[in-house]
């Protein structure tokens, strides 16, 4: 696909005015290099931005060889690519700045660009030396609205309850759904995506995941993926994965990690407080590309559509937690995503807290018809919680959007992508 704008760039071009070092990390082929590259050519910084990376064997072997001397070689901003392969970076960084800092601090910020395929801050060795000093922005791979170059504002609708003026572009849920994931394929065939993703796996299992960490056991990986894949949407719970997969809970949970630490998982984690209702305190795991999900499955999104309705419904729900995590990531509303489960049952698929406490919920339906009992968990956690509830919606496969009540409405699924 032809390079898109991505909507994380105005955020990252202003956490560079504020603070000296910045991280972009997110899961490989999402695009951060090209971000990268490209920075420069908005910076208008005297002296010019320099872009290196790490997967240059040259560059590596010389920056860990020396990381003080590879940094200060370098008067303007430097780009550092692929930046956790030489961990000893960030111990010198923290050193580079503070010196920064203390004989031009006017010229401190966004002296340093950094991008990686890992989170650090699953790494305290790493990021606690730039505690104070570094700004983390996460990329993930398109969103529906990116790569369909709709306005990225859905979250902001949402919470404002702004459905007068939905998306009228002829843009299926499928279309969508295909369209929200690595740039490098969003235009592909089926086919090319079944060799893209095998060639990503692999590679992933076979360089990134030992970089991260040695495995025992890292052949049962794709099995424990798979798994994944399979459970996506559903509360987990190590001792039955482990049981599955092959492993003890300890293990499991650990390999566990390191593919959230990969970016190719990610959990919801539960929302609770003390509402006089006993909550579910587990998290619910997704994939971080609906593709990739099918894929694990070795399945076609048209035959789950069209075949397995039930399945599907898991698959929207992996598509609809991946968009709203996107959508959070690069919009100024500093939201965060939980889901919301009792005890006896009652849950809603998805809850946005904001800063000030306040909540919204989203539930996800497959078919395109919605009735009050739809609402049923929403508005319990309405009841439970007063003012902090400001609305919550029913996304659908319907095309228009309806009040069900104060603060509640049907909306379709095309606002991800308005």
């Amino acid at each position: 696909m032809e390079t898109l704008p991505r909507y994380i760039t105005p955020k990252l071009l202003d956490a560079l005015k504020v603070n000296p070092v910045v991280f972009l990390n997110g899961a490989r082929q999402v695009g951060k290099s090209t971000i990268a590259i490209s920075v420069p050519n908005s910076l208008n910084s005297a002296p010019a931005a320099t872009y290196m990376t790490f997967d240059s064997a040259t560059t590596m072997a010389a920056a860990a060889a020396a990381p003080e001397a590879f940094l200060s070689s370098y008067k303007g901003t430097l780009i550092i690519d692929e930046v956790q392969l030489v961990p000893d970076i960030f111990r010198a960084l923290k050193f580079a700045v503070d010196e920064l800092r203390k004989n031009d601090k006017e010229h401190a910020n966004g002296k340093y660009l950094l991008t990686g395929s890992a989170n650090i801050l699953a790494l305290p060795k790493l990021s606690d030396a730039l505690v104070g000093r570094m700004s983390v922005l996460t990329l993930h791979p398109f969103a529906s609205a990116e790569a369909s170059q709709g306005k990225g504002d859905a979250i902001e609708k949402l919470i404002a309850m702004d459905f007068d003026d939905l998306d009228s572009r002829k843009l299926s849920l499928l279309d969508a759904i295909r369209l929200a994931t690595f740039p490098e394929i969003a235009d592909k065939s089926d086919a090319q995506r079944q060799l893209w993703y095998d060639g990503y796996i692999t590679t992933m299992l076979q360089r990134d995941v030992r970089q991260i960490a040695e495995l025992e056991k890292i052949s049962l990986l794709p099995t424990l993926l798979r798994a994944l894949a399979a459970r996506a949407g559903g509360l987990m719970n190590d001792s039955d994965i482990a049981r599955d997969v092959g492993l003890n809970s300890v293990t499991s949970r650990f390999y566990r990690h390191i593919l959230k630490m990969m970016f190719i998982t990610f959990d919801v984690e539960p929302w609770y407080q003390n509402i006089g209702k006993r909550l579910v305190k587990a998290s619910k795991g997704f994939l971080s590309d609906t593709g990739m999900m099918c894929h694990m499955l070795g399945l076609h999104l048209e035959d789950v559509y069209n075949r397995m309705p039930d399945l599907f419904g898991h698959v929207l729900e992996n598509f609809v937690a991946t968009e709203l995590q996107k959508l959070l990531g690069f919009s100024d509303t500093q939201g965060k995503l939980f889901h919301f489960r009792t005890s006896d049952g009652k849950e809603i698929d998805f809850v946005i807290e904001l800063p000030d406490g306040s909540l919204f919920a989203i539930e996800v339906k497959k078919s395109g018809s919605v009735n009050i009992q739809d609402f049923g968990g929403i508005q319990l956690l309405a009841k439970e919680t007063g003012k902090k509830f400001i609305g919550g919606v029913v996304l659908h496969n319907g095309k228009e959007a309806v009040p069900f009540g104060q603060n509640l409405w049907t909306v379709p699924f095309n606002i991800l992508w308005h």
